[in-house]
């Protein structure tokens, strides 16, 4: 109890960042809904959906996309805490030594809902609906929301490995450019060649984007169903995933947490 206690302390600590930091406001709010705007217009002429709206088809993978970048706020953030040293200042508290990350992972779920609803408002601007059920939509939202809380855990081990910020954001950026291309999120799998087809169908991010695109009521009408298990079972995959990144990686952040502060 303690534990979650102390979580929430850190976690507001946090929050109160985004009206505090400009810069921070600027990537929770303005950047969504940049892509939104871009993509939508750039590539909204060029790329053909057999019986649907491009559009439509988009905002789906820019939701993906958006929400495991928002996880590196994590992983920047503890690594500018260790730099400053308050890593050091909390261990001298009595408090939980797994709060300090917790706290910040989930914090971040807080700004991954706040680019959420920038981009969904940006989405209904350019033509997006939801045409499923309301239940479906929450659904979609909350497997969004979950998804980029396990990957938080992924990029607090990198906060916690290198050095600053700047490497945290260069080594994420390095990581997270190939994994939401090389899927499903701007372009239909099946026209992606060979390899990467296979590669995008088990992507997580593919499958991820997939299943809010089927919540959403975001598939076109005749659309064929998916060949590829992932893509099939694409709320179970990417709940799998979800699960295995806490599983694995929540430990070992910890873990790395209570080193990075003896130093």
């Amino acid at each position: 109890m303690n534990t979650v206690r102390d979580a929430l302390v850190i976690a507001h600590r946090n929050i109160i960042r985004i009206r505090r930091v400009p810069d921070v406001m600027a990537f929770v709010l303005i950047q969504p809904l940049m892509f939104v705007l871009l993509f939508a217009y750039v590539f909204g002429g060029s790329i053909d959906i057999p019986g649907g709206n491009y559009r439509e088809f988009l905002i789906a993978g820019i939701f993906a996309q958006t929400v495991v970048f928002g996880a590196t706020f994590t992983g920047a953030g503890l690594a500018e805490d260790l730099q400053k040293g308050l890593i050091n200042r909390f261990r001298s508290l009595p408090m939980s030594r797994s709060a300090v990350v917790a706290g910040r992972t989930a914090s971040d779920v807080v700004y991954n809902a706040l680019s959420i609803l920038v981009m969904s408002v940006a989405g209904l601007i350019v033509g997006w609906r939801i045409r499923g059920s309301a239940l479906d939509a929450i659904a979609g939202f909350a497997l969004l929301l979950f998804f980029s809380y396990a990957f938080s855990w992924v990029m607090a081990c990198v906060g916690l490995l290198v050095p600053t910020p700047e490497v945290v954001n260069n080594a994420s950026f390095v990581i997270l450019f190939p994994l939401t291309f090389i899927a499903n999120t701007f372009v239909p799998s099946d026209n992606l060649p060979g390899v990467l087809r296979t590669i995008a169908e088990w992507n997580p991010i593919s499958t991820l984007t997939h299943a809010v695109r089927v919540k959403f009521g975001n598939i076109p009408a005749g659309t064929p169903d998916p060949s590829a298990w992932p893509l099939q079972n694409s709320v179970l995959y990417s709940l799998i995933w979800a699960i295995a990144l806490i599983v694995i990686f929540a430990p070992i952040a910890t873990r790395l947490y209570q080193r990075a502060g003896a130093r």
